[in-house]
């Protein structure tokens, strides 16, 4: 079979030496002519139609290290599949090895030590499914199909991220299969210098097969603002937002999203298809508090419609999957700003009534709180005293207008650094430039290239934003 190198040549590998790593394993080992590779290669990104040579579904760490040894022994390309949620399209590679863990989505509860313990193939929702029957939350994402593995390793920023910070202040420890086939837990007391490297570093340094997670107790209500006000008088709802924010606690984590609602039953027909700037935000206390506290979201003009009221946790975190469908086609851009004043409110302003398709979102995240109090060099994701985050999310259905939505995004983000410090939420943007994804980490990126050296000289985890080894 001829397959996909580290270098982006091909070689043959024998079929008995991938009939050998086939009996091996106790998951399926699946090629293009196997049942069940076609839907082992959709992922949630739409724009990516990559087909690896191998896929190994792996279904304990054991899968994981034959499947590990096997590549890195013929210098195979492998990529890392947990949620395949992820915008850059990196669950997959072409020609190579995938080492698919979406078979792995168990979530073990102890709510006596407030601690969960996470399968890498798992989902923000079965996450919340499971902490939630105890009134307690693991801090994550925003969109419930999102993989655990994915969003962990890149920082991890969600509703209560002001309250109780990224979902990377919260791990305790994980276990790891490592590109020598050596299977290690990594915490504070263990393999430091990994782990501190895994918290923002993404797939760079292995397999991830368990997460433990630190839980806080919250829900099972909690209170959601929701006001939606026209797009056109975005000038004078943003100003308003950004004073609000200025002045906020820890229990308060908002967004201003510029967005178009869809002709859809879940809205009412008056606002079909109409461009609104909403305030989703969210309040990480009592229900009573928080309609106390985000009430003045709700009076900063005439709302188009409001959505705001108690909501479960639950319902929360799926509160935003409509906006990202599987199977939609994605391309997304992120920067950090420090200062929203007159001239980033209106280049954002202007972005967002300028958007390529109705499906693709502007967003402006209030940062700050926790998140912003752990030390930069703390973890390995990088600097986070930015105030705000900006994310351009290009989303369409067509492929043959990929290009023109691509190009929106781009230019976005051109005119984004005019305002911008020249940060990024690496999670949230499609494969970067090397000179970007180093600008992302700051001075903890010659760390993460010393500790990558050292676990992964071959750069064999290289499928996703790389952090390339100095040998």
């Amino acid at each position: 079979m001829t397959l996909t190198t580290l270098d982006g040549s091909t070689k043959i590998v024998a079929s008995d030496e991938i009939d050998g790593l086939r009996q091996r394993l106790r998951g399926p080992l699946l090629q293009s002519d196997s049942g069940g590779y076609e839907e082992a290669t959709r992922i949630w990104n739409g724009v990516h139609r990559k087909r690896p040579g191998l896929i190994a579904v792996c279904t304990g760490v054991a899968d994981v290290i034959d499947t590990v040894n096997f590549a890195r022994e013929h210098g195979l390309l492998v990529s890392i599949r947990g949620g395949g949620h992820n915008v850059a399209g990196t669950a997959l590679c072409d020609g190579g090895v995938a080492i698919d863990l979406s078979r792995l989505r168990a979530v073990r509860v102890n709510p006596s030590t407030r601690i969960a313990d996470v399968d890498p193939g798992a989902t923000l929702g079965d996450l919340d499914r499971e902490t939630q029957a105890f009134g307690l939350v693991a801090p994550a994402g925003v969109v419930s199909t999102t993989g655990v593995a994915g969003l962990t390793l890149g920082g991890g920023i969600g509703w209560v991220r002001r309250k109780y910070g990224m979902t990377i202040d919260n791990l305790l420890s994980v276990d790891m299969v490592t590109a020598d086939g050596e299977f290690l837990t990594a915490s504070d007391a263990e393999h430091p210098d990994l782990f501190w490297a895994i918290r923002g570093g993404g797939g760079n340094f292995g397999v991830i097969t368990s997460f433990r997670f630190q839980l806080h107790p919250l829900g099972p209500l909690v209170y959601l603002a929701a006001p939606m006000y026209p797009i056109e008088h975005s000038s004078d709802i943003l100003p308003r937002w950004r004073d609000f924010c200025d002045g906020t606690s820890d229990e308060v984590s908002s967004f201003c999203l510029f967005q178009t609602l869809p002709a859809a039953a879940a809205f009412p027909q008056a606002v079909w298809n109409r461009g609104v700037v909403a305030l989703p935000t969210v309040y990480a206390g009592s229900v009573e508090d928080g309609q106390k506290a985000l009430q003045p979201l709700r009076e900063m003009g005439e709302p188009v419609l409001d959505l705001s009221g108690p909501i479960p946790f639950t319902a929360l975190q799926q509160a935003f999957d409509w906006l990202f469908p599987s199977g939609g086609r994605y391309y997304w851009k992120t920067t950090t700003l420090p200062t929203l004043d007159h001239r980033a409110m209106a280049t954002v302003a202007e972005i967002g009534a300028s958007r390529s398709s109705p499906g693709t979102v502007v967003g402006v995240w209030q940062m700050g709180g926790a998140l912003a109090r752990v030390a930069d060099d703390a973890t390995g994701y990088g600097p986070r005293s930015d105030p705000w985050t900006v994310n351009v999310d290009a989303s369409w259905t067509d492929a043959i207008e990929d290009d023109r939505h691509i190009a929106f995004a781009r230019d976005a983000w051109t005119r984004l650094q005019a305002v911008s410090s020249g940060g990024m939420y690496l999670h949230y943007g499609s494969l970067e430039k090397e000179d970007q994804i180093k600008a992302a980490y700051g001075k903890n990126y010659g760390r993460l290239v010393e500790i990558k050296t050292r676990y992964d000289p071959m750069n064999l985890f290289r499928v996703n934003q790389n952090i390339r080894p100095s040998a």
